[in-house]
């Protein structure tokens, strides 16, 4: 199983504790130490849907000028992936995989299900 995102998100703070407080094994990808590769950046384009993927109400996306917004609301995943790579911090978080699926954002529920 592995975890996505930024350590000082306060989303993942509550993901990452919960996990540990479960004695769930993980590895923990740090977008800002780690970066986001290319073929990260694919992945989670073929897998997640874009409207879930990027995090719409956050800062990041807000100060995205209204033509990238709009290519983005429009499904281009060319410009999604490109605004991902240089924003990780645009993905919304936790995104946690395992076995092939995906999950995203933090709810105690959702991951007692899916651990």
């Amino acid at each position: 199983m592995k975890i996505y995102g930024i350590k000082n998100c306060d989303t993942m703070k509550k993901a990452l504790k919960w996990l540990d407080n479960q004695g769930a094994d993980y590895e923990f990808h740090d977008y800002k130490k780690a970066g986001l590769s290319p073929e990260l950046a694919d992945t989670f384009l073929a897998n997640i849907e874009l409207d879930s993927l990027i995090n719409k109400r956050g800062t990041t996306f807000r100060q995205l000028d209204d033509d990238t917004k709009a290519r983005i609301a429009e499904h281009d995943k060319t410009t999604a992936k490109q605004v991902m790579l240089d924003n990780p911090s645009i993905i919304k978080r936790p995104v946690l995989v395992k076995n092939d699926q995906y999950l995203l954002g933090f709810k105690a529920e959702q991951y007692q299900e899916f651990v």
